[in-house]
């Protein structure tokens, strides 16, 4: 199975058709969202072309192919528009016998791990920066953010097929991690 894994869309529309023309593209069987999908939040300014009602009408379609987590700034109005749950705190995901406890990363993340759990896969968005690093009883993973990348990154998306995982960028397609 092939996996699309993406994060903060944050209600652009640009980015999130950019996003869902890249699971076309890479003809992914599922799409992960790491939540924050719809609304910028108070720290982040606006993303390009912010439509929070066109970014519902273009994932609502997917929502077969869709799984997702709850992010900050993700709320239960927010639930009663998207045709899918996006209210869990953590997933637990299997990529061909890895582990990975899927998140947001406001709760757990790489200094706030899962506690009593080892050897496994922390996946989370929220700091919208692009990360593959061994922790020592996890591995942390984080595919960036597509609507507002920080720390110089690109707007970039994460692809699991046969075994690995792939940072590309959003715009191009074009792996870069």
């Amino acid at each position: 199975m092939k996996w699309m894994i993406a994060s903060d869309i944050h209600g652009s529309a640009k980015y999130c058709r950019l996003m869902l023309e890249r699971f076309a593209e890479e003809k992914a069987d599922r799409l992960l969202l790491l939540g924050d999908i719809l609304y910028h939040g108070p720290r982040n300014d606006l993303p390009e072309e912010y439509g929070p009602k066109q970014v519902i009408s273009m994932l609502n379609p997917l929502k077969d192919k869709i799984l997702c987590v709850r992010g900050n700034c993700d709320a239960e109005v927010d639930q009663m528009v998207l045709d899918f749950p996006i209210m869990a705190d953590y997933l637990v995901v299997d990529f061909e016998g890895k582990t990975a406890y899927v998140t947001h990363g406001h709760h757990y993340n790489p200094s706030a791990p899962f506690p009593g759990v080892k050897n496994y896969i922390l996946m989370n968005g929220h700091t919208h920066i692009p990360a593959n690093k061994d922790c020592g009883d996890f591995i942390y993973m984080n595919p960036g953010s597509v609507s507002i990348p920080k720390e110089n990154s690109c707007h970039s998306y994460m692809i699991f097929e046969k075994g690995n995982f792939l940072w590309k960028d959003v715009e191009t397609g074009k792996e870069y991690k």
